[in-house]
């Protein structure tokens, strides 16, 4: 079976010219702050992990990640098994699933890259579909997990179910949801009561814990909107009554009252603590410009400073889905994995602001 993936073929700053450069090498323009590749994480020439054979992983993407009882678990979008090929769209694909999950004993350090210790799998050496799609063009093209967390033993997947892939970096959603897991990820329950509407700001988010909320960064589906916020206590997050939106000033129940935050573009996108920097950090693609941004605030709700070029296309032709480490956030480097489309794999990376520290927030 063959998958239609228009949407990753990113806006007019993105087109595919080539394969990004090797690992190890840096490169910075006088607008960026440049960027180090570490490694190739996912099956594909030089990969540090045999995904192919290991697990009939040949190409995939996303990689977002959350951490559970000191393991890293990194969630992966649409994928597929072989055959191999240096450009993986020039050829068919088969055995696609929609998403799959991997986990990660962390190291000390991620400068050598990230080992994949085990997935979760259906058959010995076949990485296991965790939420199931009709895959339908029109109907429901296929379901991908655009960030997840755990409540105490349960895992959630916030998800989006793809209505139809558009023009480049645009896609209608059914709708959007919560999945849980209550056996470390083996099996998942949609929730049936937990669901946005397929034109929602939180069609996609990125999830943060902080003073006992779960903050939820929303996005429409597609790469052309604004950041909203909402947030619920943990023990909360199946409740719909219970999120609040923020409105620019406070927090109400409205959904329809949540303020832009972070102005377009905005598409794939995540949020996390630096104690180095004493800042939020956002990164995310800016797909009309081919770039990947980072912003930093003091608080979550803002406001938040205009953005610095991460990368370009320049150097990863049809980059997307920055997603920095849930650890090693206590000093000047910043990890974060991010995709490739014409390879079709997910590399490892890393930047810094500044090695001076900023003034801590009031």
């Amino acid at each position: 079976m063959n998958v239609n993936r228009r949407r990753l073929l990113v806006g007019a700053g993105g087109t595919l010219l080539g394969l990004g450069v090797g690992a190890g090498n840096a490169f910075a323009a006088p607008d960026q702050l440049g960027v180090t590749e570490i490694a190739r994480l996912t099956a594909g020439q030089g990969a540090l992990n045999a995904t192919d054979t290991k697990w009939g992983i040949h190409g995939t993407d996303l990689g977002h990640m959350f951490m559970h009882k000191g393991r890293i678990a990194m969630v992966f979008g649409d994928t597929l098994g072989g055959p191999a090929a240096d450009d993986f769209w020039s050829v068919p694909h088969e055995d696609w699933r929609s998403n799959c999950m991997a986990w990660i004993d962390p190291p000390s350090s991620p400068g050598k890259g990230l080992l994949l210790s085990e997935m979760v799998t259906d058959r010995p050496g076949h990485a296991k579909e965790l939420l199931s799609s009709k895959k339908v063009d029109g109907d429901e093209t296929t379901v991908i997990p655009t960030y997840g967390v755990a409540v105490r033993d349960r895992l959630f997947l916030h998800y989006m179910s793809v209505k139809q892939w558009g023009a480049p970096g645009h896609w209608t959603l059914n709708h959007s949801g919560l999945a849980y897991s209550d056996d470390n990820g083996q099996n998942w329950t949609k929730d049936k009561d937990l669901i946005w509407p397929g034109d929602s700001n939180f069609g996609q988010v990125a999830i943060v814990e902080s003073r006992g909320f779960l903050y939820f960064f929303g996005i429409p589906g597609g790469r052309y909107a604004g950041v909203q916020l909402a947030r619920v206590h943990p023990h909360r997050i199946l409740a719909h009554e219970d999120y609040e939106y923020w409105d620019g000033q406070w927090w109400t129940r409205s959904r329809a009252s949540a303020a832009t935050i972070v102005p377009p573009n905005v598409g794939e996108l995540s949020v996390r603590w630096n104690s180095y920097y004493r800042r939020w950090l956002m990164m995310y693609l800016d797909d009309p410009n081919g770039q990947i941004h980072l912003r930093t605030a003091a608080q979550l709700t803002g406001p938040w400073s205009d953005p610095k070029i991460v990368t370009t296309s320049a150097q990863y032709p049809s980059l997307y889905s920055p997603y920095i480490t849930p650890l090693w956030n206590d000093g000047p480097d910043i990890w974060f994995t991010m995709s490739v489309f014409r390879s079709y794999g997910v590399l490892l990376l890393r930047t810094s602001l500044s090695r001076t520290r900023t003034t801590p927030p009031a």
